[in-house]
């Protein structure tokens, strides 16, 4: 047996040993169940003992002590034996080469225990050795795993079966293998303090794939139907190796969402949400949700799932994109420049997405449409028709907002072409117009009175009026001037002024000729109508005359039309011609007419109406007309 060979060095060295009760025996063993075991043991005794009637031996299970009756396993005087130990123990050992070896048929798992041995010599000498083996009795092979498995680094996988039952020799046989990169197996026989153990070696790199993937060891003893087999689950520590987040959203300002995050580790990784250096939530999971609630533009940007175990980290970004509708513009502030003044307006708004910037000036487009939050409009030499409101309409597909601002332009006064003097009624009315910024003060110079006429001045009937940006000056004057080629002197000259500058013009006397012309033809055209109301008078009444034989009754015209001229004159009396021979006489005084500065005539018309001193003349039916110089 292969088992006492085994011993025969080890009872040479006992034999050298000092004689004392001694056993020696593994402290540990083990059996496959429904198998064999043998358990070696040799033992020694005092040299100075002589054996009574042969040397008996006794193996007891759980407990060395007789007295308290432990269970025989085997008994060399008799065959009484525990219940479960019958027919399974048999003796292999010599005891009188003190050799007690014992071998188990048939182990179950309610075998596995301790085992004491007790020598009986005879009489008193009997001893039971404190020395024992634990016996394993196990329905499976063990595996031995590393405590820590990693990725990515060489692992070694031992399969052992017990190899301590002389008949039946075991193998070993590695499971679930086919996915395993480039496995290999290597197989090795071990003795240790007379057991032997059979094992087998798996080594392969693992990777995170592999983790929790079963591995099985099967051992198997030949001819026979005994098989044992073990699974195991690969608990592979890797770092992160995928982090999956949202894709990328857009949502609406107000609104609310929710970013996933799941992440491949093992062990669990802890998750944190980011929002830049910010730490928004975290957990110890597989996977975390971030929720958002009522998202403003503010928490527009990168958010990132942070994944980490203590073999490495990971992280995966998205970006939540904010949309809602432009801001109100931001623009510079209401401007007062001078004329010919450069400016740049600047209009800067928010929204998402990036809004379209419109300037518009009275309703028109004045600058380029420009997709972007910041738009310039640039106003070169601004002239005075920039003046006025100007607009920046912001739009996106979400709304629109707008906002203006007014650019006041100061500019020096300029006459308009309305500036003139004319023949009114009363007289010679002069109007000054002018535009400028600040408005104009507007004087009117009388340089042959030498007298300036502004507001101040209550001599004359004078009238301003403003309107915007757009002075206006009136002046009437009622006294005649010096008379200049046969017509009535206008020497009126008009100031403006404000604080960029003063300009003067000479007013001219505007529509003189067409006002003369219109005078005489209403003068002729009145005069001939009179004569033909005269004429008509006359010839009904002497009609009258001749068949009533009535007197003719005089016809008085009443409230008769004023007829002013603005006809030039010269230096001479105004005439009127009478009697037959064409001369002319003189009416009213030319002194008296010279220095006014305007020149009118008032025609009275009477008709039908007798002459004061003239009543003896009735008969005549004359009638005449007197003209009369106001």
């Amino acid at each position: 047996m292969w088992c006492l060979e085994l011993l025969l060095p080890l009872l040479l060295f006992i034999n050298d040993a000092s004689c004392q009760w001694n056993v020696w025996l593994p402290r540990d063993i083990s059996a496959m169940t429904n198998s064999c075991v043998v358990i070696p043991c040799t033992f020694m005794y005092p040299s100075g003992i002589r054996p009574y009637r042969g040397v008996h031996g006794i193996w007891y299970f759980g407990q060395p002590y007789p007295q308290l009756f432990p269970p025989v396993v085997f008994k060399t005087r008799t065959d009484v034996v525990h219940e479960s130990y019958k027919g399974r123990t048999k003796l292999l050992g010599d005891l009188h080469q003190r050799n007690c070896t014992l071998l188990i048929n048939n182990v179950g798992m309610e075998h596995s225990g301790r085992y004491y041995f007790r020598a009986d010599l005879g009489g008193a000498n009997m001893y039971t050795f404190p020395d024992y083996t634990e016996l394993k009795v196990v329905d499976q092979p063990n595996i031995v795993v590393p405590e820590e498995i990693v990725s990515d680094e060489d692992l070694e996988l031992t399969c052992y079966a017990p190899d301590n039952c002389p008949d039946l020799t075991p193998e070993i046989q590695w499971m679930y293998t086919d996915y395993l990169p480039d496995p290999e197996f290597s197989s090795e026989y071990l003795e240790e303090g007379n057991t032997a153990v059979l094992s087998n070696t798996l080594t392969f790199t693992p990777r995170p794939m592999h983790n929790g993937q079963l591995l099985g060891c099967r051992v198997y003893y030949p001819n026979t139907t005994l098989v044992y087999e073990r699974l195991i689950s690969l608990d592979i520590k890797y770092a992160p190796r995928a982090v999956w987040v949202n894709v990328s959203t857009e949502v609406m300002e107000g609104s609310s969402v929710t970013l996933h995050c799941e992440v491949d580790s093992n062990p669990l990784p802890r998750i944190s949400w980011m929002f830049g250096e910010q730490e928004l939530l975290w957990d110890t999971a597989s996977n975390v949700s971030l929720s958002l609630d009522d998202v403003t533009p503010a928490q527009e940007g990168f958010y990132t799932c942070v994944g980490e175990n203590g073999y490495g980290l990971m992280n995966t970004s998205l970006y939540l994109a904010v949309k809602y509708p432009p801001r109100e513009p931001v623009v510079n502030d209401s401007l007062t420049v001078l004329e010919g003044t450069s400016l740049s307006l600047h209009c800067s708004t928010q929204g998402s997405p990036a809004p379209t910037l419109t300037w518009l000036k009275d309703g028109e487009l004045v600058g380029t449409i420009t997709a972007d939050e910041l738009s310039v409009l640039e106003i070169v030499e601004i002239t005075p028709q920039g003046d006025g409101q100007y607009h920046c309409l912001a739009e996106n597909e979400h709304g629109r907002a707008s906002i203006s601002l007014n650019i006041t332009v100061e500019y020096a006064p300029v006459f308009l072409e309305e500036s003139k003097c004319t023949v009114v009624r009363e007289g010679v009315q002069c109007v000054c117009m002018a535009t400028g910024n600040p408005e104009p003060t507007i004087e009117f110079y009388l340089p042959d009175l030498n007298v300036t006429v502004n507001e101040t001045d209550n001599r004359y009937n004078f009238y301003t009026h403003t309107d915007g940006h757009t002075s206006t000056g009136m002046i009437k004057l009622r006294e005649k001037g010096e008379r200049v080629d046969n017509g009535p002197a206008v020497n009126v000259q008009c100031s403006i002024s404000n604080m960029y500058g003063r300009e003067s013009i000479q007013l001219e006397l505007q529509q003189e000729k067409k006002y003369m012309m219109a005078v005489i033809v209403g003068t002729i055209g009145g005069v001939a109508v009179i004569a033909f109301i005269i004429a008509a008078v006359r010839y009904v009444g002497h009609n009258n005359k001749k068949e009533n034989g009535n007197p003719r009754q005089d016809v008085v015209l009443e409230n008769p039309a004023l007829y002013y001229s603005a006809v030039k004159k010269d230096k001479h009396n105004l005439r009127k011609k009478v009697g037959e021979d064409g001369d002319y006489q003189a009416v009213g005084s030319v002194a008296g007419l010279e220095r006014q500065e305007l020149n009118y005539a008032a025609l009275e018309f009477i008709g039908g109406r007798p002459r004061e001193g003239a009543s003896g003349r009735e008969d005549d039916g004359s009638n005449y007309t007197e003209i009369k110089a106001k």
